[in-house]
């Protein structure tokens, strides 16, 4: 019986298991959406919202507690100038996890662990990586359509050469 034992193992020590958290918590706050196993992703996420809800009283205190689990500065000043602001009103639940069915190499069985208020963020980005790949797209059928003109103008100066 498992009574009392909170956490999973994920398969590494301790300490490779802390930095793991740190790192997967770090991608996520920098990038707000994360792709990763379901386990790591459950993991990440009761990390990530302790670390969200002691960043919600924004004092010294509570800047130095964060510091101390992610390293990264820039994602610190973010989380505490653009995420708490964000998402300070909410009384938990600041993520969200996304099954997406099994890896293909492994059959391990994939997800996404996003920020719950940064949906728009997100959807903003794809549109506008949806906008460049169109663009990309019609650039390309411009480039051959103008190739296969070029080409028609010269089978035609080949054939009137040869009369």
């Amino acid at each position: 019986m498992r009574h009392r034992v909170k956490g999973r193992k994920l398969g590494r020590t301790a300490s490779h298991r802390e930095a793991l958290l740190r790192s997967l918590a770090a991608s996520l706050l920098k990038h707000k959406r994360i792709k990763t196993t379901v386990a790591k992703a459950k993991e990440t996420r009761t990390f990530v919202e302790s670390l969200i809800t002691k960043a919600r009283k924004n004092d010294l205190h509570a800047k130095k507690f964060v510091m101390n689990f992610i390293k990264d500065k820039e994602v610190v000043k973010e989380l505490f100038s653009e995420i708490i602001t964000k998402i300070g009103d909410r009384p938990g639940g600041y993520t969200r996890v996304i099954k997406l069915g099994r890896r293909a190499g492994d059959a391990a069985e994939v997800a996404i662990l996003e920020l719950v208020d940064y949906n728009d963020v997100v959807n903003a980005k794809a549109e506008e990586n949806k906008e460049k790949r169109e663009a990309k797209a019609k650039a390309k059928k411009e480039k051959e359509k103008e190739a296969e003109e070029i080409e028609e103008a010269k089978v035609v100066e080949e054939t009137n050469s040869k009369k």
